[in-house]
């Protein structure tokens, strides 16, 4: 289920899966009440309160098993489950600024957890962190003046991982960009 949260599409997926069975029953109800008179509905108010509820449970239970399914992506569970994992992570400080990132280590070993303490030191940033193959791991929201945001990741392959700002931050936004490498652990 990874392509859902880690893409456009998926999340354009979900967003159908929710809208299109409500467009069907608004097209459905529309069309409905355009064939009968302009007068009121004899539906009984029973039927009409079965209707609701059964629509306002499916609501919740769409709720409910979306939210449930997408926990495991939430950059906090990276961290707690790095925390939890029994080896100390490697400390990196970044420092954001206009239109560059400061880091105090760059290369990774694949499997080892590592912190990143990042903080802004002029306007809002974006820190995102990309796998080699494109997807978006996890990104963070630079405020100045909020202090250090922290966040531990553990990277599982070697490559060459792209960072970018993804938070509008002046005239050269475009070129805050860097890389940070992981390489394999050693067997």
């Amino acid at each position: 289920m990874e392509f859902i949260y880690q893409s456009g599409w998926g999340a354009f997926a979900v967003m159908l899966l929710l809208q299109i069975p409500f467009l069907v029953v608004f097209l459905w109800v529309i069309n409905h009440k355009s064939g009968k008179g302009a007068g009121p509905s004899n539906t009984s108010a029973a039927t009409v309160s079965r209707l609701k509820t059964g629509w306002l449970t499916l609501a919740i239970a769409l709720f409910l098993v979306i939210n449930l399914a997408s926990i495991r992506f939430i950059p906090a569970i990276y961290s707690a489950r790095a925390a939890t994992s029994g080896v100390e992570p490697i400390d990196v400080k970044v420092e954001a600024q206009s239109w560059n990132y400061d880091m105090s280590a760059q290369e990774f070993v694949a499997g080892k957890p590592v912190r990143f303490n990042v903080v802004s030191l002029d306007t809002v940033h974006g820190f995102a962190v990309y796998h080699p193959d494109g997807r978006v791991l996890f990104t963070m929201m630079l405020v100045p003046g909020a202090g250090t945001s922290s966040l531990t990741y553990t990277f599982k392959d070697p490559g060459t991982y792209k960072i970018r700002c993804l938070e509008y931050c002046g005239m050269a936004h475009h070129e805050m960009n860097d890389e940070i490498t992981v390489t394999a652990a050693a067997s």
